[in-house]
């Protein structure tokens, strides 16, 4: 009997041991939000105002981590590098941003606000939104500027891929960055035309 009870005991031991091991710290998460790289290019100052949204993304990307794609037809979601925010509003927030430097106005936001008559708004319709680890980053987006005269809307697809050097989110966060500067340059030419014909 003595025998059995030590080789309980010692059991228990070893399980209390290895639940310990288990329980040590875990990653800390990271969290990201896209930047505006856009530099005022030099022209006029824009006097009207612009509001940007809604914008849509893919259901696959829709979620608060990163979407890493491993493999043409494999993803994998990294749950320690996560949006600061929903991902379709930190696009928002960041085309806006560039629409703001490209056009020279303050009057730029992602989120519509009291007494603020807009003159055109921007709508995006993001059809790829894929992280490539080493390889790219890519946007696909379809996008529609309309303006408060009730013209036809001016629309447009832009396809931006920005390469990364190393494997890491950084990286990919900051070529997304880049990605939506290009979409927000091919946004704001449009938006200057419908100005220049008076729409």
């Amino acid at each position: 009997m003595r025998r059995r009870r030590f080789v309980v005991h010692g059991l228990g031991v070893g399980l209390s041991l290895l639940a310990l091991a288990g329980c040590g710290p875990s990653p800390a998460s990271k969290f990201y939000l896209l930047s505006a790289t856009a530099t005022p290019g030099g022209a006029a100052t824009a006097h009207y105002a612009v509001v940007v949204g809604p914008v849509t993304i893919p259901a696959a990307v829709d979620r608060p981590q990163l979407v890493l794609q491993v493999a043409p037809q494999q993803v994998s979601l990294d749950e320690f590098s996560r949006w600061v925010a929903p991902l379709q509003d930190e696009i928002g927030r960041t085309v806006a941003a560039d629409l703001a430097a490209l056009l020279g106005s303050t009057r730029v936001t992602s989120s519509p606000l009291p007494n603020f008559d807009a003159s055109f708004r921007v709508t995006i319709d993001v059809q790829r939104f894929e992280s490539i680890p080493g390889d790219a980053a890519v946007i696909e987006a379809l996008w529609a500027v309309r303006s408060s005269a009730g013209r036809p809307a001016r629309t447009g697809r832009t396809l931006a891929r920005e390469e990364v050097e190393t494997a890491d989110v950084d990286a990919l966060v900051a070529a997304h960055s880049r990605a939506l500067g290009v979409v927000s340059g091919d946004i704001a030419r449009a938006i200057r035309a419908a100005a220049s014909a008076g729409d």
